[in-house]
């Protein structure tokens, strides 16, 4: 089920940024120059970002050669669970900041920035709470904490509909924003996760999930 969900996701970001969050942006009047400049730092930001969590990201193991005090591993991935979590609150506040703007910008735009924000969220979270029994939390404080992180979004979002609807001439770099991290996502990390399963009979249902996820964004805005 996961890996059908990351295959629709890419076709779902995909089309969302290069169908509808990028096209409304550079048909505002935002300087196009900027618009691309700020396209280019985003991409950019979302690489940098991901190193420095991969390089704060800890995988030590009891046993593994290395001299640690006994429990010293068990302390290690407490602490990269906890990590994990202020992370995916963060993430979860910006997606509301990019929800209010693409329905700021356009409705049909912000239900299809949800859709794929939702797309993505769902294997990510399903990985997240993995992780987090991996760390040592039971499942009630991984559902509890996970869910007060979801709940960021909502704060993100009344936030970013209160500022930016005052500051509309900030929307279309947002979206350019939101538009790079969609991007950044289906091709430098669901793709390659695709890519393992390179037989015929694996990629077949893959591009056809693609399909499915550009046509759904198509279809929810049809005509607008």
């Amino acid at each position: 089920m996961v890996e059908r969900m990351v295959s629709m996701s890419v076709g779902i970001l995909l089309a969302t940024s290069l169908l509808h969050a990028l096209p409304e942006a550079f048909e505002s009047k935002a300087d196009t120059r900027a618009l691309f400049a700020t396209l280019l730092g985003g991409l950019l930001g979302f690489f940098l970002l991901e190193k420095l969590a991969i390089l704060r990201h800890s995988h030590h193991h009891e046993g593994d050669g290395h001299e640690h005090g006994h429990g010293h591993d068990a302390h290690e991935a407490g602490k990269a669970g906890w990590m994990i979590l202020v992370g995916d609150g963060l993430h979860n506040f910006t997606d509301g900041i990019l929800i209010a703007a693409a329905f700021l910008a356009n409705p049909n735009l912000g239900i299809v920035t949800g859709l794929a924000i939702i797309a993505h969220e769902i294997p990510q979270e399903i990985g997240d709470f993995i992780v987090l029994l991996n760390a040592g939390f039971t499942r009630r404080r991984a559902y509890g904490y996970n869910l007060i992180c979801s709940l960021m979004a909502v704060a993100g979002g009344l936030l970013g509909y209160a500022t930016l609807e005052r500051a509309s001439d900030w929307i279309p770099y947002v979206l350019v924003v939101a538009s790079s991290g969609f991007i950044y996502i289906a091709v430098s990390d669901l793709m390659p996760q695709m890519q393992r399963r390179a037989t015929m009979r694996e990629t077949i249902p893959q591009v056809i999930l693609i399909a499915v996820g550009v046509a759904a964004v198509v279809f929810l805005t049809h005509g607008h």
